[in-house]
């Protein structure tokens, strides 16, 4: 049986259970909060996620996946003290998180660029998914990037590139991502198939901001999952017309290509949490399993079309594709001087 890493180890597909696809546990850069959060209480906040994510296990979610990655605050070494303490899986992503630019330690190294080397984002996100985060033996198990309003940017298409090169190399799918209201979801299919990635293996982000079912079946025609994973952020879309949009994509036949979520966090610097609560009362992880199942039930649709969505659908989409880049990792051998034998001196 084939195995899914998560922040607690490898597990067996079949412990994967009902999955929620687009989650954050912490967004929460350390640069802000050494800097800007001089209270920030750790172990009270792992504390408090611990006791989130054991109530939502016992809704009956079995396993998260945490689209956290580099450009928000992605610590390993946190999430590892959580998943510790939780019998949720928590399956975690790699990327990098950005709007329009790249940090500066890729903004002049790469190809073409001031210091002229293979993509250190190749790297980057093949070791996370072969070898281990950071100095954990946590393994990414999908990759992450972003497109938003901003379009394709510089920044945006190296990350997206690379993605795709390291979704080839892996076999690891990949979420994006986007803003339905200017279809970046298109660009990033036409993105990742020009690097080689099958589209059944992408998921497209925040597709539940947007009732135009047109843009939402072109996405899915071309082989992708749908991610309505907004419910309860009622700010960007009310929740009747998201319910609306899912009830007619799975009249039209799309259920095998929708995931459900809810984009929610334990904690994020984004927002302050009292008016998150004034503003989004009911953004949280519990929308899911608390309204939209109940109210899919209440409208007909039947027990085996909701596993399909949050039990079937994820546990392929996790499962990794054969690698088409052949054996070993050559991304990872070719952009790294110590295993690949160029002298630094020369970058």
């Amino acid at each position: 049986m084939a195995t899914i890493d998560t922040a607690a180890g490898p597990i067996d597909t079949d412990r994967l259970g009902t999955v929620l696809t687009h989650e954050h546990i912490f967004v929460l850069n350390e640069d802000y909060r050494l800097n800007f959060l001089p209270d920030w209480d750790e172990d009270a906040e792992v504390d408090a996620a611990v006791q989130t994510l054991t109530r939502l296990k016992e809704a009956g979610v079995d396993t998260l996946m945490d689209v956290s990655v580099a450009g928000l605050g992605r610590n390993i070494g946190r999430i590892q003290r959580v998943a510790a303490r939780t019998d949720l899986n928590v399956v975690v992503a790699t990327g990098l998180f950005t709007y329009h630019d790249l940090p500066f330690q890729f903004h002049y190294t790469g190809p073409g660029l001031g210091f002229d080397v293979p993509d250190p984002l190749d790297r980057q996100f093949v070791r996370d998914l072969t070898v281990g985060i950071g100095d954990t033996d946590v393994k990414a198990g999908f990759l992450f990037c972003a497109i938003e309003a901003e379009g394709l940017s510089t920044g945006v298409e190296r990350v997206m590139r690379a993605v795709g090169r390291a979704a080839i190399e892996t076999g690891a799918p990949v979420v994006v991502h986007t803003n339905p209201h200017t279809q970046s979801g298109l660009i990033a299919q036409r993105v990742l198939a020009e690097e080689g990635v099958d589209l059944a293996r992408v998921q497209i982000a925040h597709c539940g901001d947007t009732t135009d079912l047109d843009y939402l079946m072109r996405l899915a025609d071309a082989g992708s999952t749908l991610g309505l994973d907004r419910f309860g952020l009622e700010v960007l879309l009310p929740y009747p017309d998201r319910m609306r949009t899912l009830l007619a994509l799975l009249e039209r036949g799309y259920g095998d290509r929708i995931a459900l979520s809810q984009d929610s966090f334990c904690f994020s610097d984004w927002f302050d949490p009292r008016v998150r609560r004034e503003v989004a009362p009911d953004w949280d992880y519990f929308q899911v399993t608390g309204r939209v199942i109940p109210d899919l039930r209440a409208a007909g649709i039947s027990d085996d079309a909701i596993d399909r969505m949050v039990r079937d659908s994820p546990r392929r989409f996790l499962t990794r594709a054969a690698s088409t880049a052949g054996s070993g990792s050559p991304l990872l051998a070719v952009a790294n001087p110590e295993k690949s034998g160029t002298s630094t001196e020369n970058l």
